[in-house]
């Protein structure tokens, strides 16, 4: 058997990946305390989330190995699966769906629960750079534009329905890889406006005609109310109301102390000394960066802001080194889509956006995130590892050919 060749994998990209993890692992053990109090056990939602942490690492390490070829072919495979699974989600009385704070998001199969818009988003990402890889004339670019633009219609409707924030987050990595692909600016933009005109008639419809007489909304985007609710409430100046605690707003106030306190110290209240967390919903999840700044300060943040910039540099680097197109367009989507995830997270809980509901890619509590996340280290890995192999064998045979050539002699 042929021993593994280690000496071409990627080790910044390890390094950063690791360095994640550790940070995840601390912001855990500090953000957890309601889960332990409700568990009875530190071990027991500590040591799941753990398990998770563990099968990443391991999936991360073996999907380094494989080729990119077949990354890009089983990506249309589980295109299909996460968009039937996603469409589930919209069948009403389904056995499968799981409705988790009133969103349908969920679906569980043998026990697990999971989010299929996780897999509708990493697969999507490798379709559509695959779709976009293959533009050779001026001709293709307007085909592979309407074709990229309908799988991602078709895959996003459904996600839209339960999770806007995610749909809007996914359309931005796509846009990003027709900028990527050169497609030119008068569809890009066309689709820009469109998508800007449908939410904004959209808002006005549900602000007009359920929000403010109060009404129910009913059908697949029933959750539209409390889209438009929390726009609301954080761009429109409510006076003295915003300063009142209501179910509504607890997570942004308690967030907002535990930021206070978190910037009474460059280094915060230092790790384990976290009073927020008792008081803030789901600290462990979408406001663990509240937490993080709480103990670690503007250092801890900007240490974290740091590290998902760098994975976007280093996805740049490796991308501008690699002939492959497919390969390069499906780094840069997923370094684009762990990095614009992460920002859009830390802004929702600094307050400078409206709560949205996007994990902190790899530190928040959630299996099937910390997993999806580790699959895009590792495909990121394999492209490394392959664009650092083939500068080898380019060397190796400039090397050969120099020394079969034949030595001539000047008299």
């Amino acid at each position: 058997m042929k021993k593994l060749d280690l000496s071409n994998i990627d080790r910044t990209f390890w390094g950063l990946f690791i360095t994640l993890i550790v940070v995840a692992i601390i912001a855990l053990f500090s953000a957890s305390s309601t889960l332990v109090y409700m568990h009875h056990s530190a071990l027991g939602p500590i040591g799941q989330q753990m398990f998770f942490i563990v099968l990443g690492i391991a999936a991360a390490f073996v999907i380094q190995f494989i080729p990119t070829y077949w990354v890009r072919f089983c990506g249309y495979g589980l295109l299909v699966l996460s968009a039937l699974l996603v469409y589930s989600t919209m069948i009403p009385g389904n056995p499968l769906v799981v409705t988790i704070n009133g969103a349908a998001r969920w679906v569980r199969i043998a026990g697990i629960t999971f989010q299929p818009s996780e897999l509708a988003k990493l697969s999507l990402i490798i379709v559509v750079a695959d779709q976009l890889a293959r533009i050779r004339t001026e001709d293709d670019k307007r085909k592979y534009f309407y074709r990229t633009l309908i799988i991602t219609a078709v895959v996003m409707l459904p996600i839209m329905a339960s999770n806007l924030s995610t749909a809007v987050l996914i359309g931005l990595i796509i846009f990003c890889l027709w900028i990527l692909a050169r497609i030119p600016w008068k569809y890009t933009m066309s689709v820009v406006g469109i998508a800007v005109l449908v939410l904004g008639l959209g808002y006005t419809i549900v602000e007009f005609g359920f929000v403010r007489p109060k009404r129910e909304m009913h059908g697949p985007f029933k959750r539209a109310t409390t889209w438009v609710s929390r726009l609301d409430r954080h761009f429109v100046d409510e006076g003295t109301s915003k300063y009142q605690l209501t179910d509504e707003n607890i997570q942004e106030v308690y967030s907002a102390v535990a930021i206070a306190r978190g910037g009474s110290s460059p280094i915060g209240v230092l790790p384990g000394n976290s009073k927020e967390r008792d008081y803030l919903p789901l600290a462990f999840a979408d406001y663990i960066f509240a937490i993080i700044v709480e103990e670690s300060g503007i250092i801890g943040a900007g240490f974290l802001i740091f590290l998902y910039l760098a994975i976007l540099f280093r996805a740049c680097n490796v991308s501008s080194r690699y002939s492959d197109m497919p390969a390069m367009l499906m780094t840069m989507g997923l370094a684009l889509m762990i990095t614009c995830q992460a920002l859009i997270s830390m802004l929702v809980a600094v307050g400078l956006g409206p709560v949205t509901g996007q994990p902190l890619p790899l530190i928040s509590r959630g299996g099937t995130s910390v997993l999806i996340t580790s699959i895009y280290f590792g495909i990121m890995m394999g492209v490394s590892r392959e664009q650092l192999e083939l500068r080898e064998r380019v060397q190796e045979t400039i090397a050969e050919s120099q020394d079969d050539a034949p030595i001539v002699t000047l008299e």
